[in-house]
């Protein structure tokens, strides 16, 4: 099986397997990553808790929590065996600049700046990267406007990658 191939299939059964369980933990599955790093393949979890204002930072998630949810998850991936050689499972919260996959992730920072990068061009004039205010989320796209550029439609199906653009 080629690397990508085995990485979207272990991503996908991984979140199938583990968002419940984080669920029934009370908190929300922002991101699943796994992938290899210098030290070795790594599976990783961001997880929140539901309603959690991404620009707050009371109210988030600590290292007990994540602890609590690590151990909540590493038996059912050890039974179910997803990943067919040594890996390090890591538990996070998402951070300031958290990832945005999820229409509802979206729905929660409308009005605040985001970073989008596209698998291909978008909009016009065509372009791949999109910095800018996050003015709408729609079913089927969201509606970035970028200084000096205007206000791009990006479909969901061609995010490739997007997070919170947290400035300070």
């Amino acid at each position: 099986m080629a690397e990508s191939t085995h990485r979207q299939d272990v991503v996908s059964r991984a979140e199938a397997l583990v968002e419940p369980l984080v669920r029934a933990e009370g908190f929300e599955l922002v991101e699943l990553e796994y992938g290899r790093e210098p030290q070795g393949w790594i599976l990783r979890l961001f997880i929140d808790r539901p309603g959690h204002d991404p620009m707050v930072k009371e109210g988030g998630v600590g290292l007990d929590e994540c602890a609590r949810v690590s151990h909540a998850v590493e038996t059912a991936l050890e039974v179910e065996d997803l990943v067919p050689h040594a890996y390090s499972l890591e538990v996070s919260s998402p951070g300031i600049n958290r990832p945005l996959r999820r229409p509802e992730h979206f729905a929660k920072v409308v009005g605040k700046r985001v970073k989008v990068k596209t698998f291909g061009p978008v909009g016009q004039p065509p372009r791949k990267s999109f910095s800018g205010v996050l003015e709408q989320v729609g079913s089927r796209d969201i509606t970035v406007q970028v200084e000096g550029g205007g206000a791009f439609q990006i479909p969901f199906r061609d995010i490739a990658k997007a997070n919170l653009d947290f400035e300070f």
